[in-house]
């Protein structure tokens, strides 16, 4: 990747975003935090709109987004035309996201994997890479409606 990793997190997913940003980083990979940084409730749109934004403004190309169930980041996320949200609570769907769909942000739930599934699950999105292809007619057809 040439641009950071965007991160983000309500007060659910903080703890899972520490851990996930300091491994990123402990592999050499730049991560860019959109918040949140306390455990006070707070709205998890609100990050994922931040995030969703800035893929709209090319400030970065890939993000991790968390809450408790990744459900809500990736309703949030979704709403910007730019971005291919996908909820994964394993690998392998990561990796076909990735591969398939060209998914561009990764929701986990931190309240519904541990950190070392969640880990796999980072590592599977990140090492994947869009085939194109058919599946490239397929993802140009998303934004059509």
């Amino acid at each position: 990747m040439t641009k950071p990793l965007g991160i983000a997190a309500d007060h659910a997913g903080l703890e899972l975003k520490s851990v996930l940003s300091a491994e990123l980083e402990k592999r050499g990979i730049s991560v860019r935090d959109f918040g949140t940084t306390t455990s006070a409730s707070c709205d998890y749109p609100d990050f994922a709109h931040a995030v969703g934004r800035a893929i709209e403004g090319g400030e970065i190309e890939r993000a991790i987004l968390i809450c408790g169930t990744g459900v809500g980041m990736s309703i949030s996320a979704n709403r910007h035309a730019a971005v291919r949200a996908v909820v994964c609570s394993e690998p392998l769907s990561a990796r076909m996201a990735r591969q398939h769909n060209d998914a561009n942000v990764l929701c986990i739930g931190a309240r519904v994997v541990g950190t070392g599934t969640a880990i796999d699950i980072v590592d599977a999105f990140l090492g994947a890479t869009f085939e194109g292809g058919r599946h490239a007619a397929r993802v140009a057809k998303i934004n059509l409606a």
